[in-house]
């Protein structure tokens, strides 16, 4: 998979940020979008924030604690394809 190193950072910072921290944000979880939005044909994941298709779908009307999850999993996968 090609990874935007850009995008990985920033989503690295954020999951850890998420994870680590109890806070609400003020208005809602970030998005972890890069606009990169390309997505990869093995992986199935965006190049750019590390979703599946059904995850960026699904983003817009989520609750929050929906959002925590993706977050959740969007690290597992980063933690997984930069070992």
């Amino acid at each position: 998979m090609n990874l935007n190193e850009k995008a990985m950072k920033f989503v690295a910072a954020t999951a850890r940020s998420l994870r680590e921290s109890e806070q609400s944000f003020s208005h809602t979880v970030p998005s972890p979008c890069m606009s990169v939005c390309q997505m990869d044909e093995a992986s199935g994941l965006c190049q750019g924030c590390l979703r599946t298709i059904d995850e960026i779908r699904a983003w817009g009307n989520a609750d929050d604690a929906f959002k925590r999850g993706v977050w959740c999993v969007i690290e597992a996968r980063l933690a997984r394809l930069t070992a």
